[in-house]
C-alpha cells in the first residue's frame, strides 16, 4: 500500500506545484495577488469558498462528533457553518463587493479610521496563527503515520510545501489548487458513503441509508437542545458562533472581494453554502453509521478516527490511498487559505504604513506569507495546547469584530471611538469571563458561578455591542 500511496502523493504534489507556478505567472500587481484581480468566475469563486470551508473539521471532526453526540454534536459543522455562507451570500456579499476592498482591514479603515484598521487587523491576523499551526500538525501526523517521518521534519516539510503554494501565486494559486482539491474530496466522500450504504443495505444504497437512520437512537437524531436554560443558551451560542462568527473573517471576505462581480460573489456564497451542508451530511451519516458496526469503540489502528476505521473496513488498499491523499488535500487547502488571510492583513494594512514596504507592494505580500508561516511554526510545536488556542481564536471574530463589521457594512459609524470600544470591550469581557469562570469552577452552587456558566461568547458579544453604542453616543454628544 505504501508504494501506491507514494505514487498518488507524488502525482498530487506535482499537480499542485504545477498549478501554483501557472497561477504565479498571472500575478502582476498587489490586487492580482490578494484578490486574483477581482476576476474569479462563479465556478472558481464557489470552488475556493467550498474548499476553504470544507476542512478536516468537517470530514474528521463532524464524523467523530456524530458518533459521540449524535446530530446535535454537528451543529457547528456543517449546519451553522454552511448557513454562514448562505447568510453572507444573501445579505453581505454584493454590498461588500461594491466597496472595492482588498481586506477586511480596509473596511475598518474606511468606516472608522486608521487606528481601528490597525487594531482590527492585528487581532484578526493573530487569530489565524493557531489555525495554521493546527494544519501543520494534521499534515505532519499523516506523514509520520504512513511514511515514518519524524514529527519535527514532518512539520517543516508541511510548512514549506504550503508556504510555496501560497507564496508563488497568492489568491490565484490558492483558488486553482482549492478548486481541484475540493473535487477530489467530494468524489472520495461519495465513494466511501456509497460503499457503506451499499454494504449496510445488502446492495441497495437507499435501504442502507434508511436502515442506518432507523437504528440510530431517537435522542441522537435531533438538532434540538436539551431541557434547561443553560442548555438552551449553549445551544444558541453554538449556532450564533457558527453563523455570525465567520462573517468578519478575512478568508471569507477575500473570496467575495475576488469575485468577478457582486452578483457572482452572492451566488458563489449561496451555492457553496448549499453544497457544503449537503456534502457535510456524508461524514455526519458515516459517524452515525459507525455506531452500528462498532457500538462500543472503534477498532485498533484507526487512532480514534471514524473515517479511517470505515475506510479500512470497506475500501481496497488503493481506495485507502486515495482517501489519505484526499485528507492531505483537505488540510492543504485549508492551510493555504488560512495562510493567505493574515498575510494580506499584514502586508496591506500593517506593513504598508512603512515607506519601504509601500513602494514594494507585491514583494511585501509575498514576504508576508513567509512571515506568517514562520510565526505559526512555534505554535505547531506546542501540540496539545494548539487545540485550545484554535478554539479560542475562532471566537475572536464573534466577540470582537462582528459588531463593528456589521455596523460598518450597514450603518454610518461616527468615527474611531465606536470601533475601538466595540473591539476592546468585546475582547476584554470575553477573556475576563473565561478567567473568572475558571477561578470560580469549584463554587457550583453560588449565584456568581451560575452566571459565569453562561457562554462567554454571549458576554463578549453583548459587551461589543454596548461598546459600539457607547462610542456612538459619546461622539454624538461631543459634536453637539
Amino acid at each position: 500500500m505504501t508504494f501506491w500511496l507514494g505514487i498518488l502523493l507524488a502525482f498530487y504534489v506535482l499537480l499542485m506545484v504545477g498549478l501554483g507556478m501557472y497561477a504565479g505567472g498571472r500575478v502582476k500587481t498587489e490586487e492580482d495577488y490578494l484578490v486574483a484581480g477581482r476576476r474569479l468566475p462563479l465556478w472558481l469563486a464557489w470552488g475556493t469558498l467550498l474548499a476553504t470551508w470544507f476542512g478536516a473539521a468537517t470530514v474528521m471532526g463532524s464524523s467523530e462528533a456524530a458518533r459521540a453526540e449524535g446530530v446535535q454534536g454537528t451543529i457547528l459543522d456543517p449546519f451553522a457553518s454552511g448557513l454562514a455562507l448562505l447568510v453572507a451570500g444573501l445579505f453581505f456579499a454584493k454590498r461588500v463587493w461594491e466597496m472595492k476592498l482588498l481586506t477586511v482591514g480596509d473596511l475598518f479603515a474606511q468606516k472608522y479610521g486608521p487606528k481601528t484598521e490597525l487594531v482590527s487587523s492585528i487581532v484578526q491576523a493573530l487569530g489565524y496563527l493557531p489555525w495554521i499551526a493546527a494544519q501543520y500538525l494534521a499534515l505532519a501526523a499523516i506523514l509520520k503515520h504512513f511514511f515514518g517521518i519524524d514529527h519535527f521534519t514532518s512539520i517543516l516539510i508541511s510548512a514549506l510545501f504550503v508556504t510555496f503554494l501560497t507564496m508563488i501565486g497568492g489568491m490565484w494559486s490558492v483558488t486553482l489548487t482549492d478548486t481541484v482539491q475540493i473535487c477530489v474530496v467530494l468524489i472520495s466522500l461519495v465513494i466511501l458513503g456509497i460503499n457503506f450504504a451499499t454494504a449496510a443495505g445488502d446492495g441497495s444504497v437507499a435501504v442502507g441509508i434508511e436502515a442506518t437512520w432507523q437504528q440510530t437512537p431517537p435522542e441522537l437524531r435531533t438538532l434540538l437542545p436539551e431541557a434547561g436554560l443553560l442548555a438552551l443558551l449553549g445551544w444558541s451560542t453554538t449556532w450564533i458562533n457558527g453563523i455570525l462568527g465567520n462573517l468578519p473573517g478575512q478568508d471569507l471576505m477575500q473570496r467575495i472581494f475576488a469575485s468577478r462581480s457582486g452578483a457572482v460573489a452572492s451566488r458563489a456564497c449561496i451555492l457553496a453554502g448549499g453544497v457544503y451542508i449537503l456534502f457535510g451530511l456524508l461524514p455526519v451519516g458515516l459517524g452515525l453509521a459507525s455506531r452500528q458496526l462498532w457500538p462500543d469503540e472503534l477498532p485498533q489502528g484507526s487512532e480514534g478516527q471514524v473515517i479511517l476505521a470505515l475506510a479500512e473496513h470497506l475500501l481496497s488498499p488503493v481506495g485507502i490511498c486515495l482517501l489519505v491523499v484526499t485528507l492531505l488535500a483537505i488540510v492543504v487547502s485549508t492551510c493555504t487559505s488560512a495562510m493567505l488571510s493574515p498575510a494580506a492583513l499584514l502586508s496591506h494594512n500593517l506593513l504598508h504604513r512603512l515607506h519601504w514596504f509601500d513602494e514594494r507592494r507585491l514583494l511585501t505580500s509575498r514576504l508576508s506569507v513567509g512571515i506568517v508561516a514562520l510565526a505559526s511554526l512555534p505554535l505547531a510545536l506546542v501540540t496539545e495546547a494548539i487545540l485550545e488556542l484554535l478554539e479560542s481564536a475562532l471566537a475572536v471574530g464573534l466577540v470582537a469584530l462582528l459588531v463593528p463589521f456589521i455596523a460598518g457594512v450597514f450603518l454610518k459609524p461616527r468615527g474611531e471611538l465606536p470601533g475601538l470600544l466595540s473591539i476592546g470591550c468585546g475582547g476584554l469581557f470575553w477573556m475576563g469571563h473565561q478567567i473568572a469562570a475558571a477561578l470560580m469552577s469549584s463554587e457550583q452552587d453560588s449565584l456568581i458561578a451560575s452566571l459565569l456558566s453562561i457562554p462567554p461568547e454571549l458576554t463578549g458579544l453583548l459587551a461589543s455591542l454596548a461598546g459600539y453604542v457607547i462610542g456612538q453616543r459619546l461622539l454624538a454628544s461631543s459634536k453637539t
